[in-house]
């Protein structure tokens, strides 16, 4: 009797792979990993059996990058075919990263930890396709009281805003305020209506003794600090 040749199937290649993936994981942890690699590992925990190599791959390429793509929506990713429990992998990651960063410059002043401060900002807002302005709001030595996310959308009513900024400080008692929002076309170069919001808003705090730190512009490009551009 002639014994029959085995045949490795494709999901014992894709366990394999992962027992292999997972090992250079805990060997070395993450620093060695490609981008695809990052989010090819997340998805395996979600989907078995499968080679998420292909998957990872072309969601880097259809998003542009790791960033964009722990930002993209459930409903945009679900398009591009991605399962509900694969997208709550990826945000958890995200949520993981973004409060990781948000330690570092938690109980500290702000303005001693402006590094730490530009990271959180930058994974939290850059590459949001809309647009959004948040408030950090700050006590007299310089503590965060509240980080706001205030409203979405363009900066062209600058009075209307005004207003609403300062009233959130005077209920939240705060001294002083940075505000930041990032620029979903990438280049973090503020705006003519940017520029009007930051002098609006320095006129009115300093009726009311509230000191206006910096206006902050987070893009995909980088970013940009109003008060070191000299316009603060």
């Amino acid at each position: 009797m002639h014994g029959r040749a085995s045949k490795t199937e494709p999901s014992d290649l894709a366990s394999g792979h992962r027992a292999r993936l997972r090992q250079r994981l805990l060997d070395a942890g993450p620093d060695g990993f490609h981008d695809y690699e990052l989010i090819e590992y997340l998805l395996t925990l979600t989907i078995p059996r499968v080679d998420t190599k292909p998957l990872a791959k072309r969601l880097i390429d259809s998003f542009g990058g790791v960033g964009p793509l722990l930002e993209a929506s459930p409903d945009t990713l679900r398009r591009e075919g991605v399962s509900d429990a694969a997208i709550a992998a990826l945000q958890i990651a995200r949520a993981a990263a973004l409060r990781l960063l948000e330690v570092r410059v938690e109980g500290r002043p702000i303005l001693s930890s402006w590094d730490a401060l530009g990271d959180y900002l930058h994974a939290a807002m850059a590459h949001a396709r809309v647009e959004e302005v948040r408030i950090l709001f700050l006590n007299s030595k310089n503590m965060l009281i509240a980080n706001e996310a205030l409203w979405q959308g363009s900066v062209d009513e600058a009075s209307v805003h005004v207003r609403e900024v300062i009233a959130r400080a005077i209920a939240l008692g705060a001294t002083a305020l940075i505000i930041v929002h990032n620029h979903p076309s990438g280049d973090p170069s503020p705006s003519s209506q940017d520029i009007r919001l930051t002098k609006d808003l320095v006129e009115a705090g300093r009726h009311m003794k509230i000191a206006i730190h910096d206006h902050v512009i987070v893009g995909a490009q980088g970013r940009t600090s109003m008060r070191a551009m000299g316009l603060i």
